[in-house]
């Protein structure tokens, strides 16, 4: 195995870790009721920002992938780990304010999100040209696999210290691990 392979190999363990921290958004399910008990809110109402979130991770990865194109992964994903990890720890603070959560977890947190998602997904693709099917799916998996790892925390998290200050530690998590991230894509990139 040369340099190059064993570096691309790197790379690719890394997408998986960053896609595995974003992945933590299909573990919204433990948010609900706790949100719902703390702030008499609906689920319909607290799963809107869910969905906020989703659809702003599809429209930010577009938007992302055009951006990562002229300026490269780093940027990308900084600026993508910036909005999540705000959005997080700004959700923790919405106390009783519902469009608060919808503006920082659904909003902001889904532009971290999309921005985020798709920096692994096309820097693994160019440094396997010839796996890219198996280098996509391994992206995909990651993010997938996300909420097996952070619902479980997140319930313990939750059940010790409540729902908002949760947030605002996963928050600070992905703020200080996903930077971090993102200038190891950009040293990589081809």
């Amino acid at each position: 195995m040369n340099a190059n392979s064993s570096n691309r190999w790197r790379i690719a363990v890394a997408g998986f870790v960053m896609q595995l921290a974003l992945g933590a958004v299909y573990a919204w399910s433990v948010f609900r009721i706790p949100l719902t008990k703390n702030y008499d809110w609906t689920v319909s109402q607290v799963t809107l920002a869910f969905e906020l979130a989703i659809l702003m991770l599809g429209f930010a990865a577009f938007a992302g992938g055009l951006w990562m194109k002229r300026s490269g992964p780093r940027r990308v994903a900084a600026i993508g780990g910036l909005c999540y990890g705000l959005g997080l720890v700004l959700a923790g603070q919405v106390g009783g304010r519902l469009g608060f959560l919808y503006l920082f977890y659904g909003v902001l947190g889904g532009i971290g999100l999309g921005l985020s998602y798709i920096v692994p997904v096309a820097t693994l693709i160019k440094w396997f040209p010839d796996k890219r099917g198996m280098i996509t799916g391994l992206a995909v998996a990651g993010f997938g696999a996300g909420a097996l790892i952070t619902a479980p925390v997140a319930q313990r998290l939750i059940s010790w210290l409540g729902v908002s200050q949760t947030f605002t530690i996963l928050g600070h998590h992905i703020l200080h691990r996903r930077i971090g991230f993102g200038s190891l894509h950009e040293k990589s990139a081809r």
